[in-house]
């Protein structure tokens, strides 16, 4: 099992990268378009790629973060990044925490969304207040595991228990509404490209924690965990489109109403036995969320406040983790019923500012921060120009519809 201590980083990206990207936008893109927009997902994955990798590269090659790298390039970069981060933390740990709570109660039958809710962040707080990093390098690799098992397990019990299922046909929308979703649904597919910044200061932890680590070793982690998203997030836009395509629901923006539609649309069609592991792959999909996400926005908020306002700046990881737990319940408190448009405001903002964080973290692998003889190679540098004006043009074509 030494192959399996190796593990960290990458799996930890994997936990925060399946969360509301699969288990809401690609049931939904299931439900509403049947197996139509595997084009989408496929095609994000792909363009996305090649900056969450270099991201690997570059701190497997220095042992230094992104965010020290950005720090070279000007201040503005990171006054940028510091309030793009700002602006989207207590929307995506609200978001995750939302839907996490309504699974947990309509699982359980016990309690009320905001108790569970409550508890959740208790849970995470207290793992990552007593171990922080290698409590969250052991804990993720069996909750990754565990989501993993039950996804696909509950894939191969629907698609054996279906009759018929939708056309493989891909299909692009059209219309205003499915632009939107489309654009949503691909900003936090497999993640935010921001995870890329907190991958890195996650690797620069593991290094700490195992000097042995090769460079080699992390990429392959790295793979792993993004080869996992992809099958996790093709597993629900199937589930969703066996079960739930052409039904004629719709989903509700109420996290706990959502979660009892989820889960009661696939016992409906499936059967009572599988409440287990659809609600078992649920909850594990966004509990992991929820930790790793809380963990990671802390994480290098402390460090770019550090970096812009040392020296004599005194506030760390634990305070930036306090604020954002106590922002996340007000949040929660003010918006119960508005998980969509959290949703949405988390997903369309990672999307348009998705270009940002390729050119820079391009420029970093390409410029002086990095020995040219670590740099990628001519064709690898064309796929990622190429990625960054598909990325450029998707956001464009975005605003242009709205």
């Amino acid at each position: 099992m030494q192959w399996f201590k190796k593990l960290g980083p990458g799996i930890m990206f994997a936990g925060a990268a399946i969360g509301v990207s699969h288990l809401v936008q690609s049931t939904r893109a299931g439900a509403d378009y049947g197996f139509g927009l595997i084009w989408a997902l496929l095609l994000i994955n792909l363009i996305k790629y090649p900056f969450f990798a270099f991201g690997v590269h570059y701190t497997s090659r220095t042992s230094e973060d992104l965010l020290t790298a950005f720090s070279k390039m000007g201040r503005w970069v990171l006054v940028v990044f510091f309030m793009l981060t700002l602006c989207t933390m207590f929307t995506f740990q609200t978001a995750v925490t939302i839907v996490t709570a309504g699974i947990a109660t309509s699982l359980t039958g016990i309690g009320t969304p905001v108790l569970w809710a409550g508890l959740i962040l208790l849970a995470c707080f207290m793992i990552l207040l007593r171990g922080r990093f290698a409590v969250l390098d052991t804990v993720m690799k069996y909750v990754v595991l565990a989501l993993t098992i039950t996804t696909v397990m509950a894939l191969i019990f629907a698609w054996s228990n279906t009759t018929s299922s939708p056309s493989w046909a891909q299909t692009v929308p059209t219309t205003t509404a499915g632009i939107a979703f489309l654009i949503a649904f691909m900003g936090w597919m497999p993640a935010p490209l921001d995870l890329a910044i907190w991958q890195s200061l996650w690797a620069v932890e593991k290094k700490q924690l195992d000097p042995e680590l090769k460079s080699s070793q992390v990429r392959w982690d790295f793979n792993i965990g993004y080869s996992t998203t992809i099958i996790i997030g093709l597993s629900f836009i199937l589930l969703g489109g066996i079960v739930m395509f052409d039904q004629g629901q719709e989903f509700s923006n109420s996290g706990a109403i959502f979660a009892n539609q989820l889960i009661s649309m696939y016992t409906d069609s499936l059967g009572q036995w599988s409440k287990v592991f659809i609600g078992i792959a649920a909850f594990t999909t966004m509990f992991s969320t929820s930790l790793s996400t809380l963990d990671g926005s802390p994480r290098v908020m402390a460090k770019t406040s550090n970096l812009l306002f040392a020296p004599g700046y005194r506030i760390g990881y634990l305070a930036w983790l306090i604020i954002l737990v106590i922002g996340s319940v007000l949040v929660y408190l003010g918006l119960t019923d508005q998980m969509g448009t959290l949703i949405a405001f988390g997903t369309v903002l990672s999307f348009i500012s998705a270009p940002f964080y390729a050119i820079i973290i391009y420029r970093v692998v390409t410029g002086p921060s990095l020995d040219k003889a670590f740099h990628p190679s001519p064709l690898v540098k064309f796929l990622s120009l190429t990625a960054i004006v598909l990325l450029i043009g998707f956001s464009l074509w975005y605003l242009s519809t709205l």
